[in-house]
């Protein structure tokens, strides 16, 4: 597997991923699939600060990440959001671990303090059951980018109820955290 810059080039692919995560899930607010050329936008407008890169395997890319603004005021100049998307064929074969790690490398090295991941997630979705948590499931969102960022490091640091609305349906949003480098 490959992990390089993505271009602009890239755009038809990156969306092909990225549209059954806007028609199928609740993963990303979006109502509408962008158009390829808002999603090329998108691409030279992040990279011009941030990275933004593509995983490839036998040059076919297979998923992506990218970091943007936390807030566009100066203080927060430490701090990013990361975004990652995996080819949902390919999704459990370690691709979207090698794509953060890369990120989280080429952060560290522009000084980037703090990363933070913005996640829909299923409102009061755990039942208490006789002391064992059980999980309701939801036909567009399951805990998987939850367990992901958990599993990478991240830390849940906000909750907020029945901001989004998908599908006929409230979602909640949390924020997680992971922390890189050293706050001097």
């Amino acid at each position: 597997m490959r992990i390089r810059p993505a271009t602009p080039n890239d755009a038809v692919k990156l969306l092909d991923i990225y549209a059954p995560y806007v028609t199928d899930t609740a993963i990303t607010f979006e109502y509408k699939v962008p158009t390829l050329e808002e999603f090329r936008r998108r691409i030279e407008h992040i990279s011009k600060k941030y990275p933004y890169l593509v995983a490839e395997e036998d040059g076919d890319i297979v998923g992506y990440v990218y970091a943007s603004s936390f807030k566009e005021r100066d203080a927060f100049q430490w701090a990013v959001e990361t975004s990652i998307y995996v080819d949902r064929n390919k999704k459990r074969k370690g691709i979207g671990r090698k794509l953060h790690d890369a990120l989280e490398a080429t952060l560290k090295q522009q000084g980037i303090l703090n990363l933070n991941a913005c996640i829909a997630f299923v409102p009061d979705n755990r039942l208490q059951a006789t002391g064992n948590e059980q999980w309701i499931s939801d036909p567009y969102l399951t805990l998987d980018s939850v367990r992901f960022h958990e599993h990478m490091g991240y830390q849940k640091v906000a909750h907020f109820h029945q901001c989004g609305k998908k599908f006929g349906k409230w979602y909640d949003m949390i924020w997680m955290e992971k922390i890189i480098g050293e706050h001097l």
